[in-house]
């Protein structure tokens, strides 16, 4: 038996269910959108897209959706002209509850069961309706929600995995309030069907009801404990709420938006897990440690580089090595470990605790913990200057900004890493477009005298506007200053987005570029904090990490 599949929390279940229907949410996230894109806008947004290749590759015959929104409306334009589907149905979702509304609600649910009925073969069950009316398990205890736009499955099953608390998914779709109370007893059809209207538009409202006031319940609850944060790209209604939310929370909140394919779900688990570690910092712990000579290592495995640092048993540096990570994370890693070692007289028997952190640091097996880079920088910083408030790293990459208190704690961050924009992957392409290596651009650009601006910051436009410069003779110093402009400009953005103040550090290999430094500088009206061991900061907080652990 085919299921009916749904995309709303207004869609009348209970209904489909008293025609012998079994319902069921269309929530996945495919690896792409192959069909979707030959027949739809690309502007559409990504569950319109996923709710596309669910019908165009089979998975989905039976479908009822509510007219929310423009997405929904193309998507049921185009289902309706591809001849995939076995029954296609759109009803109207009212933005209110008023009386009309109501009156408007049932005359479309008596549409819909007239129609229901028709393909099923079926008469309206009155004990069937009835039966479907449960009431949804309530959290008992501390737990964490997930709001705002939809959240594929595989990306909450990721989120489930990576939090320390149970995680409650209040999205869109998912905080469906009907049920919890059942039917009154003798009422004719009609009556049922006035009753049931009431009971869909005065459910815990969307987004898109007028009044969304009752949305405050989702998060004024005294066992949350924290606030995920979810938006699709190409959706802006739940952005709202979170610039709303944001000024009235005093909760842990993270921001995340996906594109609801599964590869955007894997680009998010870096975020995820910071958040995760923030809220419950004894997760970090590793396995328990033997104690022999009190040495512990720490991996930063970024795109780029590789990064290794060796701690005595008073958490003073022993050695630091950075080198280039190569093809593999795992072999880089190895390679470095060695070189680190060697550089410091000892072997790998001598290390008692091994932490793991940067993009690579799943792959690196030898490690005895792995930890984001993110909270690995805030201890590396704060390590080596506790009066540092934010954390500026240009990585390979993605960029990174991190907020600390004062005892070096993540208070908040934000990252850039959707592409090369902003990054050291974007500077090195445009070295490169330039014939410069990054030591010569490092410094280029400081006795600029005319003030470029880069328009674009995608590294192919960059890239061709930067040889189009060239053609016009402009001087490299003039060039690479409206570079360095552009991505101090982006980097500052993400600064004000997380609240950043004084002192500012900055860390990774771009802390070298001279030129770019002192534009940022420019940018934040304040002096960049850049220690002799930057380059190292992610390192040294993983290695701090495994001394707590040989400590504990």
């Amino acid at each position: 038996m085919n299921k009916t599949f749904y995309v709303c929390k207004y869609t009348p279940i209970e209904l489909l269910q008293a025609f012998g229907g079994v319902c069921d949410n269309v929530n996945h996230m495919p690896e792409g959108f192959e069909q979707a894109d030959r027949i739809a806008h690309p502007n559409l947004c990504g569950f319109g897209k996923a709710l596309l290749e669910a019908v165009m590759t089979g998975q989905v015959k039976e479908l009822v959706l509510v007219n929310c929104c423009d997405t929904i409306r193309s998507v049921y334009d185009i289902l309706e002209a591809s001849g995939k589907m076995d029954f296609l149905y759109m009803i109207d979702m009212l933005h209110c509850g008023d009386a009309c509304s109501r009156a408007r609600t049932v005359t479309q649910l008596k549409a819909l069961a007239k129609a229901y009925g028709a393909y099923k073969g079926t008469q309206f069950d009155e004990a069937a309706f009835r039966a479907a009316f449960v009431p949804k398990d309530k959290p008992k205890g501390a737990y964490l929600t997930v709001l705002g736009a939809r959240m594929g499955a595989e990306l909450f099953d990721m989120v489930q995995q990576v939090m320390p608390l149970p995680v409650v998914n209040n999205s869109c779709v998912h905080n469906r309030s009907v049920g919890e109370i059942a039917p009154p007893e003798q009422l004719s059809f009609d009556e049922l069907m006035d009753w049931y209207a009431g009971e869909l538009l005065h459910q815990m409202p969307c987004m898109r009801m007028v009044d969304n006031t009752g949305r405050k319940q989702l998060y004024h609850d005294e066992n949350l404990r924290g606030i995920i944060y979810h938006t699709v790209k190409f959706c802006d209604f739940y952005s709202f709420e979170y610039a709303e939310l944001k000024q009235h929370t005093a909760l842990p909140l993270l921001k995340i938006e996906s594109d609801y394919t599964v590869q955007s779900s894997g680009q998010l688990l870096t975020r995820l897990e910071a958040f995760a570690e923030s809220i419950a910092p004894e997760q970090m712990e590793g396995k328990e440690c033997k104690m022999g000579k009190g040495f512990a290592a720490g991996i930063d495995s970024g795109s780029t580089s590789t990064d290794v640092v060796i701690l005595d048993k008073d958490k003073h540096m022993v050695t630091g090595i950075i080198l280039p990570t190569g093809a593999g994370a795992a072999i880089g890693a190895e390679r470095a470990l060695e070189q680190a070692l060697d550089s410091a007289g000892l072997t790998r028997e001598d290390i008692d605790a091994l932490v793991t952190t940067g993009y690579g640091r799943t792959a690196i097996e030898s490690g005895d913990k792995s930890i984001t880079e993110i909270t690995c920088h805030a201890r590396g910083a704060h390590y080596l200057n506790p009066d540092v408030r934010t954390v500026i790293d240009i990585g390979g990459q993605d960029s990174k900004v991190i907020r600390l208190d004062e005892t070096g704690a993540v208070v908040n961050f934000v990252m850039n890493d959707k592409c090369a924009a902003g990054t050291g992957r974007f500077l090195e392409m445009m070295a490169r477009t330039m014939e410069m290596d990054l030591d010569q651009m490092s410094v280029t650009g400081l006795d600029y005298q005319e003030d470029i601006t880069i328009s674009s910051m995608c590294t192919v436009f960059a890239e061709s506007e930067v040889v189009s410069l060239i053609a016009q003779n402009k001087a490299p110093d003039d060039i690479v200053h409206g570079l360095n402009k552009a991505v101090a400009a982006k980097t500052a953005a993400l600064v004000q987005r997380v609240g950043g103040e004084e002192k500012y550090m900055m860390t990774g290999g771009v802390s070298k570029n001279q030129g770019l430094v002192q534009t940022l500088e420019e940018k934040l009206g304040a002096k960049l904090v850049i220690s002799e061991n930057a380059q190292l900061c992610g390192a040294l907080g993983a290695a701090l990490y495994a001394a707590d652990m040989i400590a504990q």
